[in-house]
Formats: structure tokens, sequence, C-alpha cells
């Protein structure tokens, strides 16, 4: 389908990840550079998956941030809404990777450019042209970026295209755990898709995630679908006529950084497809179970971009596990 553009928006930067697991950032005599920041894994997801997307964001006039153009233009996505800032640097990222490989960050933004895209840089002539307008709310914490983010929404919501948020919690980067959760609900409500993963609904409702009730407390009325995603178990999906589960797949984790990203990809690539999917169960079910296979195989090296899954690979685990 030629016109399902989809438009992630946000930030892009570096992660330096340990070259040994377990280790902790004083005691790890070597990083990996990893390009990263959700919007923009995602971006490279749906590409990586034969879709077609576009990243709008801002990087530093250095050496990483024409890298990390680079690597979206090598991954085929659109770069015409990225913006070089002369002044700051691209954003880094220093990544712990516990022995169980889930993640802890130590950031440097001070501030970094991706946090200073104005709204009069904005490319609107392709936000318009989106089918799908997705985003994150690293993006709502400082200004320019924030009113920037709010301008690229308003103006996808005015052009009736579909807003698709994963508000992706990373409270190092908040003041304070009340301002992250104020924020990240300050645009609960104007989204049509939200994916949101059990840690973050205990984050957010201060509840227990694994109650429907305590989930069901984040359900607005202009939701079309909201999906909780539970790691390894699979995800959980909750629309206005059916809801359900569905399992995922176990494979070896190495790295959990951007599985996220990559179930995000795959799914907003299977609704551009086809938009019937939030009325019909058994094909948001097999969408779902194709995007818990895409996060998985994520999970199986280290780095977000580079372990992103194609289409074969996502099948053959499908398959394998149909056996």
């Amino acid at each position: 389908m030629a016109d399902s553009l989809i438009v992630a928006f946000g930030e892009m930067l570096i992660d330096f990840v340990p070259d040994t697991a377990g280790v902790s950032l004083a005691d790890s005599t070597g990083f990996l550079k990893a390009p990263g920041g959700a919007p923009a894994n995602v971006a490279c997801a749906i590409t990586k998956l034969g879709g077609k997307s576009a990243f709008v964001g801002k990087v530093g006039d250095d050496e990483f941030g024409h890298m990390l153009i680079n690597i979206l233009k090598k991954n085929g996505v659109n770069t015409e809404g990225v913006c070089v800032d002369t002044h700051a640097r691209t954003a880094l990222a220093f990544v712990t990777l516990r022995t169980d490989g889930e993640r802890e960050f130590m950031f440097y933004r001070n501030p970094s450019a991706d946090m200073l895209l104005k709204d009069s840089e904005l490319n609107m002539g392709l936000i318009k042209k989106a089918k799908i307008f997705h985003y994150g709310s690293i993006s709502l914490i400082s200004e320019p970026c924030k009113s920037a983010h709010m301008a690229a929404m308003k103006a996808a919501k005015d052009a009736g295209i579909l807003l698709s948020y994963d508000p992706n919690v990373r409270l190092p980067l908040w003041p304070s755990a009340d301002a992250a959760r104020n924020g990240i609900k300050s645009i609960w409500n104007q989204a049509d898709f939200i994916k949101v993963s059990d840690d973050e609904v205990q984050f957010l409702t201060q509840g227990d995630p694994n109650k429907e009730e305590v989930v069901l407390s984040l359900w607005h009325d202009n939701l079309k679908l909201l999906v909780v995603t539970d790691g390894e178990k699979g995800c959980r999906y909750f629309t206005k006529k059916f809801k359900g589960n569905v399992t995922g797949f176990a494979v070896k984790t190495v790295d959990t950084t951007g599985a996220g990203d990559a179930f995000v990809g795959s799914f907003l690539l299977s609704m551009a497809k086809d938009m019937s999917i939030f009325e019909d169960d058994a094909k948001l079910k097999e969408a779902l179970s194709f995007a818990n296979a895409c996060g998985a195989i994520c999970t199986t090296q280290k780095g977000a971009i580079p372990a992103l899954p194609a289409e074969s690979d996502a099948l053959e685990l499908i398959k394998s596990k149909v056996k």
C-alpha cells in the first residue's frame, strides 16, 4: 500500500552498552555504540519489515548525529523531517545491562539537540502524509521540543491521522516521578492506540498491573485499542468491543533494548495495512502474535536497531512454536 506511511516523532540518540552483561557502568571496561531512541527504533522496525516510515526529530551537527542520519537512510527510513542543530550535541545514554538482560540508564542531555526541536522546524508536509503518527513521552519533558510535539500531534489529528502513543517511561529524565506521571498523562486522551508495558501500568496507576480494573483505569473513550505488554508472557489487549491476551515466545534473552519498539513497529505496520484490525478479534490476535515474535527476536542480540527482525525471522519463530 503506497499510502501507508508511518511517521515517528521524537528522540534519536546513541546508546553505549557495556560489552559484558551484569557489570555496573563503573566496572565496565568497554562499551558498544548502538543507535537508539524509541521513536527512531520504531521507524527502523517498520522498514525492516518492508513498510514505509519517516522519522521527525533533531540531532547534533556532530559525528554521532550524522552517523544516526546515515543509519536511518541505510534502513530505508525517510529523513526529510530530521533537523541538525549546530549548537547542541546528539544525546547519549549509557545503559547498564543486568544479568537478566534488563536495563538501567544514565543520560547525557544538557540540553541535547533532540530537546531543542522547534515547532517552526517541523516538516508538516511530511507529517500530513502519514497514515499513522507515532510518538513517545520523552519529547514532552522540556521546551521547545514539547511545543513542537504538541503542534505535530495537533496537525496529525486535524488531518485525520491515527495517533499512536508508547509512553516509554524513562524516570531519570524527568524532574520527578510525579512530573513524569502528569506529563505522560497530559496527552493520554488524544491517542487512538496506546501501548504500555506492565511496569508502566504499575507506575502510571500505582496499582497492580495484573488486575484488569487497574489496566482499564487507563482506558479513555477516544481509544480504539489499548495493549499491555507483559514481557515474555506476551500481551493483553482491550478494544471497545472485545479483549483478550496473546502468548509470547520463549527465547534466549541477551538484551531487552528495543524489544518494545520492535513490537510497536510491527504492530503499526499491521494497522497501516488494515485498519479493520480494531473490529476483528482474529486479525488483531494474529497481528499481536506477529508483534510478540518481533519483540522476542529483538532480545536475542545486543542493541536495538541491529537486532530488529525481518518478516521471515518472525514467521520462522511463529512456525517453530506451532510444531
